[in-house]
């Protein structure tokens, strides 16, 4: 079945990749990909029209750096929080529990499940998780104002059914960026 192929050989070949270069190299790997995250997310603030279809992109370098390394990932989400607050602290409401939590939910499932199925749920559990967590407990529109702010089962499993659909766009995505990186490696 399609959702329970492995995805092990892609995934590997990054991280060993990876592994072979310097603890230097790595720990500016991560800095720059914590600055594209932040570059990214921050053009939502700059340039509200542009900035939606941009901002997403933040999910990117965070999902690949735990691919590579989950400390690594963890410090690129830490770093760019810490520029988002410098940079665009109205950003810093939304990154960490939308598309930062997203990246780390699939990037972490990529490192530990080899089957897409998984990926995908994981990276759609926290990303319902953020969403809610947004909506309902900080009662931030993050959906806009026509999602209302007070519960309802409804609305959250259409979410769910939103985030699951988005993580498995993220996962191909992935998928087919590693893919190419074998290839031109190789």
């Amino acid at each position: 079945m399609y959702f329970l192929k492995s995805l092990s050989n892609e995934v590997k070949s990054a991280q060993l990749l990876f592994n072979r270069l310097s603890k230097t190299k790595q720990l500016v790997s991560g800095a720059l990909f914590a600055s594209l995250a932040a570059l990214f997310q921050s053009v939502g603030g700059f340039l509200p029209g542009i900035g939606i279809f941009v901002s997403p992109l933040s999910t990117a370098p965070i999902l690949f750096c735990f691919i590579l390394s989950l400390p690594l990932g963890f410090l690129t989400y830490t770093l760019t929080n810490l520029l988002l607050l410098i940079i665009q602290p109205s950003e810093l409401i939304i990154f960490p529990f939308t598309t930062g939590i997203l990246g780390m939910g699939i990037g972490a499932a990529f490192y530990i499940f080899n089957e897409r199925l998984y990926i995908v749920i994981s990276g759609a559990t926290l990303l319902t998780v953020g969403i809610i967590t947004l909506l309902y407990g900080f009662k931030f529109p993050v959906l806009g104002p026509a999602i209302p702010n007070n519960f309802s089962l409804s609305t959250t499993g259409l979410i769910f059914v939103f985030t699951f659909l988005y993580s498995w766009i993220w996962v191909e995505l992935s998928v087919a960026y590693l893919k190419k990186l074998k290839t031109f490696i190789s």
